[in-house]
Order: structure tokens, then sequence, then C-alpha cells
């Protein structure tokens, strides 16, 4: 069965241009498809079996990567941060694609985080109303019994709105703290944290195990690897998404750079109080503060990154 794209589209994904200058290259009569000059736009292609050529130069449109990578704690899942802390960009160079992440997770939450160059991928799996399941292991305070699971699991109030209930089981207990498995079929901000915090069982540790069935056996933080042909035939079953299997990047094996230097002593406890500053007053991480209030940005330091050595200027 085909599959038919918008020439524009199919243009802007072989990087040549972004869409309106794609439109505009198609109209000026610079664009052929199968040897026929096109200039309607709308025009519906199969990139994979139709040659598509500009100025006379055929175009090969671009390989579609999915990765899964054992993001760590103290990373911003985004490609960049104005304010100079470690991102997850850092960490999956060599992956072939500008890989984005699909969804989020929170700065202090380590765990599965999907990252692709696919923008349909990301936008059906990302979004709450396909329900991709995503369960979480987090440690509470407090000894959690029958009752607290109960109360765990029920729908709570976020941003106006009414959270789908969550499926928590206890794993086991450990002194006066308890260790939680909850599975979700939404997304929302800080979501576990808060069920922990309406259920009076405060969340010290979070990581997510799973993303839509997608687990990261043999990942240390900071590594990634290719998700396989199965995990991505399982995918289009169920999601519709990614619309081909066939012709994905997938290399086995695991990749990138060990995360094993976590930020220590003076440097942890400052990110983890800006983390926590940044929670309480409800700003997304991530986002622009002013010069005047609050100073110079600090920088965090990635996991597995050595800090640059400074030398002392010759006299």
């Amino acid at each position: 069965m085909s599959n038919l794209e918008r020439l524009q589209k199919v243009l802007s994904r072989a990087g040549v241009a972004s869409r309106r200058k794609a439109e505009e290259l198609i109209t000026a009569g610079r664009v052929r498809v199968g040897g026929r000059v096109v200039t309607e736009l709308g025009t519906r292609v199969d990139p994979e079996r139709d040659r598509v050529e500009l100025d006379g130069t055929r175009l090969i449109a671009e390989q579609k990567v999915y990765i899964a990578l054992h993001k760590p704690r103290a990373v911003m899942c985004t490609m960049s941060d104005p304010e100079g802390r470690p991102t997850v960009a850092s960490l999956v160079r060599g992956a072939g694609g500008r890989v984005v992440p699909v969804g989020r997770l929170d700065f202090h939450t380590s765990g599965v985080l999907l990252m692709t160059n696919d923008g349909d991928f990301a936008a059906v799996l990302g979004h709450p109303s396909k329900g991709a399941p995503k369960t979480y292991v987090a440690k509470v305070r407090g000894v959690v019994d029958e009752v607290a699971l109960a109360r765990l699991g029920e729908s709570i109030e976020i941003d106006g709105r009414a959270t789908r209930p969550a499926s928590v089981r206890l794993l086991r207990l450990e002194g006066d703290k308890s260790w939680i498995e909850v599975t979700l079929r939404e997304g929302r901000n800080r979501q576990v944290r808060r069920l922990g915090d309406s259920a009076g069982l405060p969340v010290l540790r979070l990581s997510r195990s799973s993303f839509a069935g997608i687990e990261m056996p043999g990942l240390r933080p900071g590594e990634w690897r290719h998700l396989t042909v199965d995990e991505l035939t399982a995918l289009k079953a169920e999601f519709g998404v990614p619309k081909r299997v066939r012709g994905v990047a997938v290399v086995p094996g695991v990749h990138g750079k060990l995360a094993s230097r976590a930020p220590t002593g003076e440097k942890k406890r400052k990110l983890e109080a800006r983390a926590e500053r940044d929670a309480a007053g409800g700003r997304r991480a991530g986002t622009t503060r002013s010069a005047t209030t609050l100073g110079s940005p600090r920088r965090g330091i990635p996991e597995g990154v050595k800090r640059p050595v400074k030398r002392p200027a010759k006299r």
C-alpha cells in the first residue's frame, strides 16, 4: 500500500527548504516528479517509489531514526537551555538526523526517553489522547498500605482538569520509605510527584521504566539504543506510527557516552535547590529568568562530562 505525502512536505523533510520555501520552488517549476515538472501545490507523491528531483538532482528522503535514551537525572529534556544546563542533545550525538524528545521528563527524573526525527511519531505518542502507557518507579517518604495505594490511584486536578486514574502497586518497603510502580495513560506536568503529594507521600526519587512498552534493559544513564524492528512493528500496530518500518535506521548495540559522573557536592546541592525553587514557583524548567533578579546563569555538569581545567595565566 502506497503512502502518499504532500510534495512540499517531502522537499522539507529532505532538508532542501522550509515548507513555505518548498512551495515557492514547486510553483517556480523547479521540481520534477517521475521526470515531469509539477507546479501544483498539494500534489501528493510516494517518497519511497516516486523519483523527486530539484533542479535536476534527485532528492533522498531523510532516513527515520527512533532511539531509546536512558535519560540521567539533572539533565534537561530539551535540545538547548538558555541557562547552560546539560541537555539530552549532548547525549545523542551520532544518532543520525536531528532527533528530538517524544514528550518530556522532569529535570530530576531519569529513565526511558524516546527520541526521533519523525514528527508524526513524536506527535502521536506524545499526545495524551493516545493513551500511550508510561510506567514509573518511585521512592516515596512514608509506608504505603492498601489505603495509600487507593489514594495514589485516584484522579487529581492539574491545571483545572482532572487526570485519569493511575494504576499503582507496591514494590517493597524500606524502613519508613516505600517503592511503588505507577502507570499513567497520560503525561501531565509532574503528575507522579503531585499524586504523591496528594496522598501525603512525597516522591524522593523517580525514574520512568517504560514508555509505550519500550524499556531500557542494559542501558545505563546516558546510553541509548535504536528501537528494534519488532518494537517499531508493535508500535505501528497499536498507535499507527511509524508509518513505515522498512528502511528505518536500526543499528544493534548500545551507544552514547556513559553518564557515570553526576554533579556532586556544592554543584549538586545548587542544582537540586534550583529545581525545587522552579517546581515551587510553578515555572517550567528551561524558561529564561531575569538576569537582573537572579544573577548570572549557573552551568550544570552532565554526567560523564569533565569540567574544563582553568589554567592560571602566564605572567
